[in-house]
């Protein structure tokens, strides 16, 4: 992967060519360097756009791939590519996922408990008692903060994670390697120490209006629920919240004065479906994230076994009754009941309803039937 890792980066330069149109070219060449080497005939013959194409020509008759790794190693940027194993699985699943993200800092396995917390700029005291309480409370329970670095609830969320000890992670509408807004540098610095600088634009993009709405689903995409805290009826906070929706996610949104410009928004969501958000503990019921200590002792002592793979795979497409799963694997209830007790600790199966069970969380690649 390491040898190939250049033409993805490379391929991550030629603007035009989104996460669809990236998927189509790697489903018919099968190869990333074929991509890299194919001519504009056969991309022609692949309905791409000539400005697409031109672009294309550009970047590879003038970047010398191995010397933009040597630079971005050097400015400690790391690449995380779709065929990845650390690339997050929750993510991958998403519509229009990165093909490539650029990194500073490092995701770990335990970031797979995350929440996306959003909202204004323009933030009031109400707005910045919730947010520090809420991610506070979170990111000492184990679970990583995510937001978008900008001025207001980004920053307070970001600041209380790491006053909490906790991890987090910024999502950038710029390079990694440019900070934005300009204030934030000192925190951006703590954050790498405990989390990650996250961008899908190559490292040297400036920060640009229009990156902003599309980040909004690298948010909501890596993290297992959305919490809207104060946002104006046409935030930047709402894309945030209907990509969550759209991607199966859990929304939250903070309730507020009805006549309060700021609560607008999310008292909207919560009109629309959105779960009240009353305090940290509503988010740990709903997420099923009380145990989280326990989850992650037991994802630590405890690997899968050949059963565990087997009731995964019986799981995998749909919800099924306990009874129902026990006849799919032929096994006895009282196995089938034990291990799904442990599935559950570990976060990989959840109940939905009574005594029905659903996957919830992608095997890593130490799950083996062999």
């Amino acid at each position: 992967m390491d040898n190939q890792k250049k033409y993805w980066v490379g391929l991550s330069h030629v603007k035009g060519l989104g996460p669809v149109r990236f998927e189509r070219l790697l489903d018919y060449f099968g190869d990333i360097e074929a991509i890299w080497q194919t001519s504009p005939a056969t991309l022609r013959e692949l309905k791409l756009p000539e400005k697409v194409i031109s672009n294309f020509l550009k970047v590879r008759a003038s970047f010398d791939l191995d010397q933009i790794l040597s630079e971005y190693q050097s400015k400690n940027i790391s690449v995380l590519t779709w065929q990845e194993d650390a690339y997050p699985q929750r993510l991958r699943n998403i519509p229009a996922s990165p093909p490539v993200l650029y990194l500073n800092g490092e995701l770990r396995p335990e970031d797979r408990w995350s929440v996306g917390v959003v909202g204004t700029r323009k933030v009031t005291q109400y707005g910045r008692q919730v947010t520090e309480e809420i991610c506070n409370t979170l990111a000492s329970q184990g679970i990583t903060i995510v937001s978008g670095l900008a001025r207001g609830v980004d920053t307070i969320a970001h600041k209380a994670a790491l006053e909490a000890g906790g991890r987090t992670l910024a999502i950038l509408g710029c390079g990694v390697d440019r900070i934005y807004p300009a204030e934030n540098h000192a925190l951006a610095h703590q954050i790498v120490k405990n989390g990650a600088m996250i961008s899908d634009y190559v490292p040297g993009t400036p920060p640009d209006g229009a990156n902003f709405p599309p980040r909004n689903r690298i948010i909501s995409g890596l993290t297992m629920a959305t919490i809207v805290i104060e946002a104006g009826e046409r935030s930047g906070a709402l894309i945030t919240a209907r990509n969550a929706v759209e991607q199966g996610k859990e929304v939250f949104a903070v309730p507020g004065p009805i006549y309060a410009p700021l609560s607008k928004g999310p008292n909207r969501l919560i009109q629309e479906g959105a779960h009240p958000l009353l305090s940290a503990k509503d988010v740990l019921e709903v997420l099923d994230l009380e145990l989280i200590e326990q989850k992650q002792e037991v994802q630590t002592v405890l690997p899968a076994d050949a059963f565990e793979v087997t009731l995964y795979e019986a799981l995998k497409y749909e919800p099924l009754h306990i009874d129902e799963i026990k006849n799919k694997v032929n096994m006895p209830i009282n196995k089938v009941s034990a291990t799904l007790t442990m599935m559950e600790l570990k976060g990989l199966v959840k109940q939905v309803g009574k005594m029905r069970y659903m996957v919830i969380k992608e095997m890593s690649s130490g799950y083996n039937a062999k």
